[in-house]
């Protein structure tokens, strides 16, 4: 039987990605420090995600590798967090790569999660995968360290692609439902000065997209997994309040929003930072996003909460 490994499986869009490819008849094989969920078909395997242990022989044969793994920043940005988020992404991507090295008959295609919060603060223009102006700070010093470690590993035998996700919108998952509880409280107005920008991507087209790259041969290097149109804030908020009928929103100044993150221990970046980035390398090789219009995505997902 053909066969999938997902590596860190057991989130939002490793949830996902099982399904979809139980769907298609593949044996699953999450790797795991502890199953979160039970789910038929899928096989859970564990691993610490920085040994080499007897997980490594599940990759022979495997026609996919798809790692997933990662600490959430949903989080305050100390020391013992960013620790934990260099180390969950950069280690597991690391041991992996060491691990095809040992194996005769290695995954074909490994595909290795990503951020577009690798690009710079962007209003004035779009970043795409040629074009894209890396920037700086630390969620982009995580990015740039993380794609090394994956680009790094030598797996001759292994087309490599690094998927830079851009923000997920989702039932079960993602940034949709705190936007979402955020407006129904009459919070729904824009973030900041509100012209920053947002690039996002329906959980549906994302699972298409790394199908897609599956399947595409020619597809290598870093991928941005982002809807062809991203919107500025002030538009995403007008746009998520006429889908749920909300007529008001009050705003929210940086300075609020400040002191709020705190609360919440989150950071501000994740609402604040200008993210304008476009899919180039999958629509030029022939990719047609499903939802790539926000007001579409909205509309799918928000009348079924």
């Amino acid at each position: 039987m053909r066969k999938i490994i997902i590596a860190g499986g057991s989130g939002f869009i490793g949830r996902k990605l099982c399904s979809h490819y139980l769907s298609k008849g593949f044996e699953v094989v999450v790797l795991t420090r502890k199953p979160s969920y039970e789910d038929v078909g899928v096989r859970f395997v564990h691993w610490n995600a920085k040994d080499l242990g007897t997980w490594q022989h599940e990759l022979e044969g495997a026609e996919l590798l798809i790692n997933m793994n990662g600490r959430s920043v949903d989080c305050r940005y100390n020391e013992a967090n960013k620790k934990q988020i260099y180390d969950s992404r950069i280690m597991s991507t690391a041991i992996l790569g060491a691990a095809i090295q040992e194996l005769s008959d290695p995954p074909a295609v490994w595909l290795n999660s990503s951020s577009a919060t690798i690009y710079r603060h962007a209003e004035d223009r779009q970043m795409d995968e040629v074009n894209g102006e890396i920037g700086s700070g630390f969620s982009v010093d995580v990015c740039k360290k993380w794609e090394a470690a994956f680009f790094n590993a030598k797996t001759l035998k292994t087309r490599k692609v690094a998927l830079r996700i851009s923000i997920v919108l989702g039932n079960n998952g993602g940034a949709l439902k705190p936007l979402v509880n955020l407006t129904r409280l009459g919070l729904g107005g824009h973030q900041g000065k509100g012209s920053q920008f947002f690039s996002w991507v329906h959980e549906t087209d994302l699972i298409r997209a790394i199908d897609f790259i599956k399947e595409t041969d020619n597809i290598e290097g870093p991928v941005n997994i982002a809807a062809p149109n991203p919107e500025r804030n002030k538009k995403v908020m007008l746009l998520l309040r006429n889908s749920l009928g909300i007529h008001f929103g009050i705003p929210s100044p940086k300075w609020l929003l400040e002191i709020g993150a705190v609360f919440i221990k989150t950071e501000t970046e994740l609402i604040l930072k200008s993210r304008n980035v476009i899919p180039s390398k999958l629509r030029d090789n022939g990719f047609v996003f499903e939802y790539n219009h926000l007001e579409k995505a909205f509309k799918s997902l928000v009348i079924k909460k």
